[in-house]
């Protein structure tokens, strides 16, 4: 299998039928609380429904940036509009809430909607809600047609959607691509898959040049590919518009950053010295490029898998020793033979791809026509810190660098030089993290997976101002907005049944 680019146009359909094999993955039953927080005082409505999934901040467009695709505007995290709220919860300046179905998806918005993906009985939803009130005005599904190995915390619904403003275009990475009206009915659809990738896909869709663009690993029917040496990509691509040059599409993984043309996906350059597993999405400031990822500093022993898998002790690992393993599935499928039997070989031959440093890096993309023609890259500085297990991508905001790491340790970094400001425990908050922090009006907003959203004082010399625990947990990133001169921020909140 290839790593390609993919890109659809978004007024036609383009579909093709094939057969999918069946995988069993067990699924665990959830109901969702949906709710929005504003700074105003307004009627409250609370729903008693369990919930597990993840804490979002919205708001609406009113003459702000929209918030269309994962992390807003070009995914930079942030907003530039005022009036959120330092405090909120369940009792505190909640607008409203409503009930949703399981996911991990963040939520994207228009001027009158608000999307969500989610999965439940075997069916891959989209859903649409009022912003004002939060009414679901109609949810869609189509059914899930199989199960593909993943990573424990990856989800059939973890991929956050993206929208034109009317239109929503939803990706599954168990189904492919599918595109809804503001009225839920179905414009195209285009059945993805299989993919090869072991820990399963996370990229989310973005739009650019009328297109809705793919990171994905796999071979199929699309409007236009492009081959690419990295394989396995996890982040979500950027959208590049210099000054004086064409419009690029920039990706980021497997020690790779890319730059594509828009309108037909051709490779234009390529940077090779990223760390080789990048799992968080870059991000772009200007005219530079903020990304980190992770290797390792030498191989794992086989010895190591096999005195936790191998039960018949022949030297090799089948599928029914190592189970539901995402690593050795991930080799067993897409390495070596492909035969699903792990051998010593194809282990140390998938080890030996991520022996590189750990590293968070600022490159500069160099002005100019040429930018589209030609790499002119710069590296300004590297940070080499160990980001095994990192999730959430990074944050520039008003000339700082913020990164969370599990346990609530943040680091800021000064952005120009790479230097590091501060390094601390967000105390009172110190689980995991998968959601990427957000900012607004001199805030940071960081959303840990136990519930516990921490407000911070944006500065190089952070301060916490407060810890909201919603006492639900949290996965997904926090979308940002204003509506009618009201900030509001919602979540999709979670209490484990």
């Amino acid at each position: 299998m290839k790593t390609i680019s993919v890109s659809y146009n978004e007024d036609k359909a383009l579909a093709k039928s094939f057969r999918l094999k069946e995988r069993i993955r067990c699924e665990f039953r959830r109901n969702l609380r949906f709710g929005i927080y504003t700074t105003k005082s307004m009627p409250r409505v609370a729903l008693d429904t369990f919930a597990y999934c993840a804490l979002f901040i919205f708001v609406s467009a009113g003459g702000a940036e929209e918030w269309t695709r994962f992390r807003g505007p070009n995914g930079s995290g942030v907003s530039h509009d005022t009036g959120y709220p330092t405090e909120f919860g369940k009792q505190k300046n909640l607008l409203w809430r409503t009930p949703v179905r399981p996911g991990k998806s963040s939520p994207i918005l228009t001027t009158r909607h608000i999307f969500l993906t989610a999965f439940e009985d075997g069916k891959l939803f989209t859903q649409c809600f009022d912003r004002r009130t939060g009414k679901l005005l109609w949810e869609r599904s189509v059914d899930r047609p199989r199960a593909e190995s993943a990573n424990a915390l990856n989800h059939p619904a973890a991929i956050t959607a993206v929208t034109d403003g009317e239109n929503v275009y939803s990706f599954f990475k168990d189904y492919g691509l599918i595109s809804y009206d503001p009225d839920g009915n179905v414009r195209w659809k285009v059945p993805l898959g299989p993919f090869s990738n072991a820990m399963g896909h996370s990229s989310c869709p973005i739009i650019a040049g009328g297109n809705v663009v793919l990171v994905i690993d796999h071979n199929g029917e699309i409007r236009w590919k492009t081959s690419r040496e990295e394989m396995e990509g996890w982040s979500t691509p950027l959208l590049c518009q210099a000054a004086g040059a064409e419009p690029l599409i920039l990706t980021a993984s497997r020690g790779q950053l890319g730059a594509h043309r828009v309108d037909n996906g051709k490779r234009l350059w390529s940077r090779t010295d990223l760390s080789p597993s990048v799992v968080a999405s870059p991000i772009l400031e200007k005219d530079t490029l903020y990304t980190f990822g992770y290797g390792y500093d030498s191989l794992t022993p086989f010895t190591v898998p096999l005195e936790k898998y191998d039960k018949n002790h022949d030297g090799k690992l089948s599928p029914d020793e190592y189970g539901s393993d995402a690593y050795l599935i991930g080799i067993g499928q897409f390495g070596g033979n492909q035969d699903g039997i792990v051998t010593q070989d194809e282990w140390e031959a998938r080890q030996r791809m991520g022996i590189a440093p750990s590293g968070l890096m600022a490159i500069r993309l160099e002005s100019g026509p040429g930018l589209a023609t030609e790499a002119r890259t710069r590296e300004l500085w590297r940070y080499e810190k160990s980001f095994v297990a990192v999730v959430p991508s990074p944050l520039y905001y008003e000339g700082v660098l913020y990164l969370v790491k599990n346990g609530g340790l943040l680091t800021t970094f000064d952005a120009d030089t790479g230097k590091v400001a501060k390094a601390g425990r967000l105390t009172g908050a110190l689980g995991a993290y998968s959601a990427s922090p957000v900012a607004a009006e001199g805030k940071i907003f960081l959303a840990g997976e136990e519930g516990k959203v921490t407000v911070l004082k944006a500065e190089r010399e952070w301060e916490m101002i407060a810890i909201n625990d919603l006492g639900e947990g949290c996965y997904a990133t926090p979308a940002l907005a204003v509506r009618n001169g009201c900030a509001e921020i919602a979540n999709v909140a979670s209490l484990t049944t």
